[in-house]
Protein backbone atom coordinates (compact mmCIF):
# COMPACT_ATOMS: atom_id res chain seq x y z
CA UNK A 1 0.00 0.00 0.00
CA UNK A 2 1.29 3.45 -0.85
CA UNK A 3 -0.27 6.85 -0.74
CA UNK A 4 -0.20 10.47 0.28
CA UNK A 5 -0.63 11.77 3.83
CA UNK A 6 -2.12 15.27 3.84
CA UNK A 7 -1.58 17.50 6.87
CA UNK A 8 -2.04 21.14 7.91
CA UNK A 9 1.07 22.87 6.63
CA UNK A 10 0.24 25.98 8.70
CA UNK A 11 0.43 24.00 11.96
CA UNK A 12 3.76 23.51 13.73
CA UNK A 13 2.59 20.41 15.60
CA UNK A 14 1.22 18.90 12.38
CA UNK A 15 4.50 19.59 10.58
CA UNK A 16 6.40 17.95 13.45
CA UNK A 17 4.15 14.87 13.26
CA UNK A 18 4.62 14.72 9.48
CA UNK A 19 8.41 14.87 9.91
CA UNK A 20 8.18 12.00 12.41
CA UNK A 21 6.27 9.92 9.88
CA UNK A 22 8.93 10.62 7.26
CA UNK A 23 11.62 9.43 9.69
CA UNK A 24 9.68 6.15 10.05
CA UNK A 25 9.36 5.74 6.27
CA UNK A 26 11.30 2.50 5.80
CA UNK A 27 9.48 1.59 2.60
CA UNK A 28 9.85 4.85 0.69
CA UNK A 29 6.17 4.54 -0.27
CA UNK A 30 4.89 7.34 1.97
CA UNK A 31 4.44 10.76 0.44
CA UNK A 32 3.22 13.85 2.28
CA UNK A 33 1.60 17.07 1.14
CA UNK A 34 0.33 20.11 2.98
CA UNK A 35 -3.40 20.57 2.56
CA UNK A 36 -2.63 24.09 1.37
CA UNK A 37 -0.86 22.76 -1.76
CA UNK A 38 -2.57 23.53 -5.06
CA UNK A 39 -5.19 20.95 -6.08
CA UNK A 40 -5.35 19.02 -2.80
CA UNK A 41 -8.90 20.09 -1.92
CA UNK A 42 -10.15 19.16 -5.38
CA UNK A 43 -8.42 15.77 -5.27
CA UNK A 44 -10.17 14.88 -2.01
CA UNK A 45 -13.50 16.40 -3.04
CA UNK A 46 -14.15 18.12 0.30
CA UNK A 47 -14.71 21.77 1.13
CA UNK A 48 -11.86 23.82 2.59
CA UNK A 49 -13.37 23.96 6.09
CA UNK A 50 -13.72 20.18 6.34
CA UNK A 51 -10.26 19.66 4.89
CA UNK A 52 -8.76 21.73 7.72
CA UNK A 53 -10.45 19.64 10.43
CA UNK A 54 -8.38 16.48 9.88
CA UNK A 55 -5.36 14.93 8.38
CA UNK A 56 -6.16 12.86 5.30
CA UNK A 57 -4.91 9.79 3.48
CA UNK A 58 -5.31 8.98 -0.20
CA UNK A 59 -3.91 5.61 -1.16
CA UNK A 60 -3.02 4.23 -4.55
CA UNK A 61 -6.34 2.36 -4.78
CA UNK A 62 -8.25 5.65 -4.39
CA UNK A 63 -9.37 4.99 -0.80
CA UNK A 64 -9.65 8.16 1.29
CA UNK A 65 -9.37 8.16 5.09
CA UNK A 66 -9.40 11.01 7.56
CA UNK A 67 -8.40 11.51 11.16
CA UNK A 68 -6.93 8.65 13.17
CA UNK A 69 -7.54 6.16 10.37
CA UNK A 70 -5.46 8.36 8.03
CA UNK A 71 -2.63 8.42 10.56
CA UNK A 72 -2.79 4.63 10.93
CA UNK A 73 -2.69 4.22 7.14
CA UNK A 74 0.35 6.49 6.91
CA UNK A 75 2.15 4.60 9.69
CA UNK A 76 1.27 1.27 8.03
CA UNK A 77 2.72 2.46 4.74
CA UNK A 78 5.84 3.93 6.34
CA UNK A 79 6.58 0.73 8.27
CA UNK A 80 5.48 -1.70 5.57
CA UNK A 81 2.98 -3.50 7.79
CA UNK A 82 -0.80 -3.38 8.07
CA UNK A 83 -0.68 -3.84 11.86
CA UNK A 84 -1.63 -0.22 12.71
CA UNK A 85 -4.72 -0.47 10.47
CA UNK A 86 -5.56 -3.91 11.87
CA UNK A 87 -5.34 -2.52 15.42
CA UNK A 88 -7.56 0.42 14.39
CA UNK A 89 -10.17 -2.12 13.23
CA UNK A 90 -10.36 -3.95 16.58
CA UNK A 91 -13.77 -3.21 18.13
CA UNK A 92 -13.46 -0.20 20.41
CA UNK A 93 -9.93 0.78 19.37
CA UNK A 94 -10.85 2.89 16.33
CA UNK A 95 -13.51 4.95 18.15
CA UNK A 96 -11.12 5.65 21.05
CA UNK A 97 -8.36 6.65 18.64
CA UNK A 98 -10.80 8.96 16.83
CA UNK A 99 -11.85 10.62 20.11
CA UNK A 100 -8.22 11.25 21.04
CA UNK A 101 -7.43 12.41 17.51
CA UNK A 102 -10.36 14.87 17.48
CA UNK A 103 -9.30 16.34 20.84
CA UNK A 104 -5.69 16.75 19.71
CA UNK A 105 -6.78 18.22 16.36
CA UNK A 106 -9.03 20.74 18.08
CA UNK A 107 -6.17 21.82 20.36
CA UNK A 108 -3.23 21.36 17.96
CA UNK A 109 -2.12 24.98 18.11
CA UNK A 110 -1.49 24.60 21.85
CA UNK A 111 1.04 21.81 21.39
CA UNK A 112 4.73 22.38 20.86
CA UNK A 113 5.69 22.25 17.26
CA UNK A 114 8.28 23.49 14.83
CA UNK A 115 8.19 26.09 12.10
CA UNK A 116 5.18 25.14 9.99
CA UNK A 117 6.02 23.83 6.52
CA UNK A 118 4.08 26.66 4.87
CA UNK A 119 6.38 29.17 6.59
CA UNK A 120 9.66 27.32 6.00
CA UNK A 121 8.82 26.26 2.41
CA UNK A 122 6.08 28.64 1.18
CA UNK A 123 6.36 27.44 -2.42
CA UNK A 124 4.77 24.13 -1.36
CA UNK A 125 1.68 25.98 -0.15
CA UNK A 126 -0.76 28.46 -1.59
CA UNK A 127 -1.99 31.51 0.28
CA UNK A 128 -4.40 30.15 2.88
Amino acid sequence: MNGVFVFDGNCGMCTRARNGLLRLNRTGLLATEPMQAPGVRERFGVDAERLLQSSWWLDSSGAVFEGAKAVNAAISTALGTRLPLVAYGIPGVGPVQEMVYRWVAAHRHRFRGITPLCESDPQRCTAA
